[in-house]
């Protein structure tokens, strides 16, 4: 379901494209498992996705370009493109004290890869080659939350999620957060005011930006259609996902045996 803010700035960014948007929601969360099993579930994601002839494919999902991207890379004739690499390329812009914090999934935290992305990025551009430190927190009950519609900023449960959260982020001293998650977006108005004055990166605007760079000179002949496709019940789907997207559905959703990829 995060990966719905990624679309809808790729729609935004790139009107005349056509997408092909696949949520997993038979098999969510993602976060809490294995990489073994993240990297098969993936696999299968991919291998549907393909027999659309796409020509880039974002992994709009924080935990899958943590755990398992960079070993995928290369493997196919299209650009892959996650949310790590443009969230920490914005965060190490954005930062004016090299402090940075991450809310993502145990599975993101857990793999390693914001600090590796942070300190390559860091090289590349701070004068001197010095490294922005960062710090982690696992999220866990953040995105049922979201996907049960608990995004007021004035919400009870919310707020007192968020301010557990924020505690080691906030003492550590950072002024920019990376929201390693796509349903976070949601919840920024609630994350600002528990942080004021932070800045928020959005991995998933991040990442979209990203595509419609690596796309500006391919051409197209598409005509800007959208289509829908799950792996549990698409009545489900459709209310959340029209929440996500702030507009009613282009097409009907469609459900799919995501396990016979």
């Amino acid at each position: 379901m995060g990966g719905l803010t990624a679309l809808r700035e790729l729609i935004r960014l790139m009107p005349g494209e056509d997408f092909v948007y696949f949520g997993d929601t038979g098999r969510v969360p993602y976060g809490t498992r294995s990489a073994e099993t993240i990297l098969k579930f993936t696999r299968q994601d991919i291998r549907f996705l393909t027999s659309f002839d796409i020509k880039a494919l974002v992994v709009a999902c924080g935990t899958i370009s943590s755990a398992v991207l960079p070993a995928l890379e290369g493997t196919y004739g299209f650009p892959l493109i996650g949310v790590v690499g443009p969230a920490a390329e914005a965060a190490v812009k954005a930062t004016r004290n090299g402090c940075i914090g991450l809310m993502a999934t145990s599975a993101s935290v857990r793999s390693g890869a914001y600090e590796r992305a942070l300190a390559a990025t860091s090289e590349r551009t701070a004068e001197g080659g010095c490294p922005c430190s960062l710090t982690s927190v696992s999220c866990p009950l953040l995105v049922p939350l979201i996907e049960n519609g608990k995004i007021s900023s004035h919400d009870p449960i919310l707020q007192a999620v968020l301010t557990e959260y924020l505690e080691p982020l906030l003492a550590a001293g950072v002024d920019t957060i990376i929201l390693g998650c796509t349903h976070y977006p949601h919840i920024t108005e609630a994350l600002s005011a528990l942080a004021p004055g932070v800045t928020l990166v959005d991995a998933g605007r991040e990442t979209a930006l990203r595509c419609a760079s690596r796309l500006a000179c391919a051409p197209s002949e598409n005509t800007g259609k959208t289509r829908f496709f799950v792996s549990d019940t698409v009545e489900n789907f459709v209310q959340a996902a029209e929440r996500f997207l702030g507009q009613p559905l282009q097409s009907p959703a469609e459900r799919i045996e995501i396990e016979e990829f």
